[in-house]
């Protein structure tokens, strides 16, 4: 048994942030439906490598974070799909929502009313800065939070612009953040009973993403500087050039760096090093790294990667996304799995599922990801609508529905 079986989980959610968040619960068994508005459904949806399945709506952001979902299209703008939502959250344990600070509000759809006739609901709402404060009401993407929360400005090398970190880390680190939130309110009303409204900021989540470097900054009032693949005290902590690719060395400790210079033969700085107290060991630095750009040279990346590895130090060539999936430390893991669905050409043959595994009842993409509306008929149906019903819906644009196409399952 997994650990969210027969939890129900509304998806209000689109891009990636909320998507992730649900992903999650749904990986670990919760059923969860993803609506959509008819006119504009997740706009991920459109947005990936392989163009016809752009043109499908079903582009691989998409994928990434949607598999094992249902999907119901459905205008909760009008007065019956509103009414239809509300039937829905009546029988749904969470829901999860990542529209502007209010927006659900200003619609009648918002935690205390939907509370009101759902008193167990657990209510996440997902948004750039949270419902407090003088930007609660603003937009944000990934990027924009980036800027703004000091992320950029540490990044990059030394006396460059910023940079933003290439992968949409904030948006995935605040989906984890609320994922977690989510299960620890299931527990809570596990014992209380009650239900709950979690306030999740994406800005929060970059925070706590940078956790040691504010507790750095609160303590000395000097937030971090950009420095690149080089640590600006540390020699063995930085990246250096080998007979054929980059080496990223993370010889944090004294006894790591220790250990690399004895294997890179020269005792007497390894003993010099385990004398030199910590907060001394920047005074190394020039000297050290001369060194190692000296030694690092002479043999190639994996070779010293192995070499420093089976010595307890820390140490991996630079790889490419593509030569890291491929490796076989990943393909002995269980974070890519295949789904149903993958063996059509254009479609990912496997998504990240979790980063972690269970003895029992562990994450697992059991379904693929849906395409716009696959589910409404499904899901009307287990609300009691019957076929002229959901076809009178359907003709006023209340609701859309699209059963799957061949070659999907």
């Amino acid at each position: 048994m997994q650990p969210f079986e027969g939890i129900r989980v509304i998806d209000m959610t689109h891009v990636l942030a909320g998507p992730f968040c649900t992903y999650q619960l749904a990986v670990l068994g919760a059923d969860v439906i993803k609506v959509e508005p008819p006119e504009s459904p997740d706009m991920t949806r459109q947005v990936g490598v392989t163009p016809e399945l752009n043109d499908e709506h079903y582009g691989t952001y998409f994928m990434a974070q949607n598999a094992g979902k249902r999907a119901i299209s459905l205008d909760i703008k009008t007065t019956e799909g509103k009414h239809i939502l509300e039937q829905l959250v009546a029988t749904a344990d969470v829901l999860v929502e990542n529209y502007r600070g209010g927006s659900l509000a200003r619609l009648g759809l918002g935690y205390e009313d939907l509370s009101s006739k759902n008193p167990d609901l657990i209510y996440c709402s997902l948004t750039g800065f949270g419902h407090t404060g003088p930007k609660r009401s603003h937009p944000a993407y990934d990027v924009v939070i980036q800027a703004f929360s000091g992320i950029m400005a540490m990044n990059g090398e030394a006396d460059a612009p910023p940079v933003r970190v290439g992968p949409p880390m904030v948006d995935y680190g605040t989906g984890s953040q609320a994922a977690l939130a989510i299960s620890a309110a299931l527990f809570q009303r596990g014992r209380t009973g009650r239900g709950q409204f979690i306030d999740v900021s994406m800005l929060d989540g970059a925070l706590m993403l940078m956790s040691a470097n504010v507790s750095a900054t609160q303590a000395d009032g000097r937030p971090p500087q950009a420095h690149g693949n080089a640590h600006p005290q540390y020699a063995g902590y930085a990246t250096y050039d080998t007979a054929d690719g980059l080496l990223m060395v993370g010889a944090w400790t004294n006894q790591q760096m220790s250990s690399l210079f004895r294997i890179l033969g020269d005792p007497e700085r390894a003993v010099a090093v385990e004398r030199t107290p910590r907060g001394d060991v920047g005074l190394r630095r020039d000297a050290d790294t001369a060194f190692l750009r000296a030694k690092l040279a002479e043999k190639t990346a994996d070779e010293w990667e192995t070499m420093l590895n089976d010595a307890a130090i820390p140490a991996a060539r630079v790889r490419r996304l593509d030569e890291a999936m491929a490796h076989e430390q990943v393909v002995s893991r269980t974070v890519l799995q295949s789904y149903p669905g993958a063996e059509r050409i254009g479609v990912p043959n496997a998504l990240p599922v979790a980063a972690f595994t269970y003895n029992h009842g562990g994450p697992k993409a059991d379904g693929r990801p849906p395409k716009v509306g696959e589910h409404t008929v499904e899901i009307m149906k287990e609300l009691a609508y019957d076929g002229v019903a959901i076809s009178d819906l359907e003709e006023r644009g209340i609701i859309a529905t699209c059963p799957p196409k061949s070659g999907f399952g």
